[in-house]
């Protein structure tokens, strides 16, 4: 016999943790915060919009219609976002608060370097001075941001690696699988590889915090405390962009306008001023389609002219694998 709860776990397992957690929010942003009745009417939702038009951003709000249509469609009420009110209403506020959409600064390859000479120098230093817990938190930091960068992966899916889903071979690669993420809509899960490079390389930065730490099975990164102490479950992705900012000010690296995307967006705008094509560029991050990878780039940015290393130009990653 089925157990009673198995539907409700293979429900909730069907939504990833973060949307299901902002959908509670914006559900109970309209229901309490506002004085909001569910189920709404497609009058009270765009009431809702117009109070909240100059206060939020059109993606918060859309944000806030995508959880209140989640709730009606789950609780078998017709959905009042769809309503033709509402859906004027977001396009005149759309129309009369025009805002130009926020993206996360790329991640400069000079920054990155920079913070990596830094944090391997605090690995070295540490090592001298037999400080384990500086040891870890250099070695947990470099292997963060290089296969963040060079995977351009999400926060979330930082947070989500495992050990047993990692195969790495130093002067080779990684093979990375990720049992589930935001482009797996099928939940089928994916492969990344990531190639060994002659600087700046992901694989050596993932076996030597692999061989520090200890770990042999559970989550790749997690939380160290104050005293350096290794805990055995994941960095909260919600953490991840202080985290973030706080290894790139230890580098020296000026982080105030860095965040969580910051890894994933500075890889495609190296990609793309390196000579990838888009179709290239997709496949290696995971986008399904142009219009997702484009949002990513910033085409303002060339790293043409920045060095890799000083006194050398940049050159495709391509020949950066080591052969």
């Amino acid at each position: 016999m089925t157990p009673p709860n198995s539907i409700e776990q293979y429900l909730q397992a069907a939504t990833r943790d973060n949307t299901r957690r902002s959908y509670q929010a914006a559900v109970e942003h309209f229901e309490v915060s506002w004085g909001g009745f569910l189920p709404a009417t497609a009058d009270n939702v765009a009431r809702y919009l117009a109070d909240h038009a100059g206060s939020h951003s059109i993606n918060t709000l859309k944000q806030r219609l995508a959880a209140l249509g989640q709730w009606h469609v789950s609780q078998g009420f017709p959905d009042p976002t769809k309503a033709p009110v509402v859906r004027q209403v977001l396009r005149g506020i759309r129309t009369l608060h025009p805002a130009e959409p926020r993206q996360a600064a790329p991640l400069q390859i000079q920054h990155l370097q920079q913070a990596v000479a830094v944090l391997d120098a605090e690995a070295h230093a540490a090592r001298q001075q037999h400080d384990l817990p500086a040891l870890l938190r250099a070695r947990r930091d470099a292997a963060l941001l290089l296969i963040g960068f060079w995977r351009g992966f999400r926060g979330d899916e930082l947070a989500r690696l495992r050990v047993e889903h990692i195969q790495a071979q130093a002067g080779i690669g990684l093979s990375i699988y990720l049992p589930r993420s935001k482009g797996d809509r099928q939940a089928l899960g994916v492969r990344h590889q990531a190639p060994a490079l002659k600087v700046l390389c992901p694989v050596q930065a993932y076996l030597q915090w692999i061989e520090v730490a200890g770990i042999a099975h559970g989550p790749v990164f997690r939380k160290l405390d104050r005293w350096g102490n290794l805990g055995e479950a994941a960095l909260n992705s919600n953490s991840l962009i202080a985290l973030l900012r706080r290894i790139l000010e230890r580098g020296g690296v000026p982080a105030a306008l860095y965040t969580g995307h910051s890894l994933r967006r500075g890889f495609a705008t190296w990609a793309t001023s390196n000579g990838w094509e888009l179709k290239a560029l997709m496949s290696h991050v995971g986008w399904k389609d142009a219009k997702s990878a484009l949002r990513y780039i910033d085409a303002s940015a060339s790293f043409g002219e920045l060095a890799l290393l000083e006194g050398t130009s940049l050159v495709p990653l391509e020949r950066l694998i080591q052969s």
